[in-house]
């Protein structure tokens, strides 16, 4: 299982992962309609319904590895601006299958990105140690299915829902409204019982925030890092990279590195991204800036 030690390491089962220097978070979609990776682990050739292969899940997880992600993130609903929901069963059928073969393979710290109290109770007694929530536990249950767990919490912070949070954002302080959410909810996981040892923060890039509050979010990031918690970032590809150098999804790269090295700067201990060996790059570089 994951837990936070303190603000610069993470226990994963028998190891334990340095913060002092920024890990990486490598992304594995299991999902058709992702905004940028959607259907890539899709078994079949052409089209029809979705189903996960985890033959090319394995591949994928193990480039990751490879390239230097510490951490995978696997998710089975796509929470893309717009995104349907879909049922718990048909998430169970996606991660499930991928969490327990790299598990079983692989030399890698596991996450499940969902909402689910029972997907989350699932995929931890599957293999995975973190739960990546974008509602930061707000579902129904979903406190005390992570508190029955002994992994670790990533709280991040989303007004509204994937359908609908893009409509009328508005934020008299987006910085202190953020944080203010994200305080509220880790008091909540206190008084639950799941400790500050067990806790990460994320303020929620891209969800429910106009391109102003996004950069406003990147420009103060630092004054998250007062909470006391590590601080994941997740900005990668994502169109307040987009809107700003114009171009593609598949062509934000450069775009979203200069966006990271910022979040470094702004004192991120985990960037979760779809490209982990730019990504591991740029990190060695910015440490071996600040580096005395």
């Amino acid at each position: 299982m994951v837990s936070a030690l303190s603000n610069t390491s993470l226990r994963v089962g028998d190891r334990i992962i340095d913060l002092s220097t920024p890990r990486v978070m490598g992304i594995l979609n299991a999902t058709p309609d992702s905004f940028s990776d959607g259907g890539r682990l899709h078994e079949g050739k052409g089209a029809g319904s979705f189903r996960v292969s985890v033959a090319k899940a394995l591949e994928v997880a193990e480039a990751m590895v490879d390239a230097g992600a510490v951490i995978i993130d696997v998710g089975g609903e796509s929470t893309r601006p717009g995104a349907p929901e879909v049922s718990e069963q048909v998430e169970l059928d996606r991660v499930l299958p991928v969490i327990e073969a790299i598990a079983s393979r692989l030399d890698v710290a596991l996450s499940v990105d969902t909402s689910s109290p029972k997907v989350m109770t699932m995929a931890i007694a599957a293999g995975a140690g973190l739960i990546n929530d974008v509602r930061s536990l707000s579902r129904s249950g979903a406190v005390q299915a992570a508190a029955h767990t002994s992994a670790a919490v990533c709280l991040m912070h989303m007004r509204g829902e994937p359908g609908s949070m893009q409509d009328n954002v508005t934020y008299a302080s987006v910085v202190d409204e953020v944080y203010a959410y994200l305080e509220q909810r880790v008091a909540i996981c206190l008084q639950a019982g799941i400790g500050l040892d067990r806790l990460l923060i994320d303020p929620g890039f891209g969800f429910g925030k106009t391109l102003q509050h996004n950069y406003e979010l990147l420009r103060h990031l630092a004054r998250f890092k007062t909470l006391g918690l590590p601080l994941l970032v997740g900005i990668s590809r994502k169109s307040m990279i987009g809107n700003v150098v114009n171009r593609d999804v598949s062509e934000r790269l450069p775009g979203t590195l200069a966006a990271t090295v910022h979040a470094l700067i702004g004192g991120a201990a985990i960037i979760r991204t779809h490209d982990v060996a730019a990504t591991v790059d740029a990190i060695k570089v910015h440490s071996a800036v600040v580096q005395k």
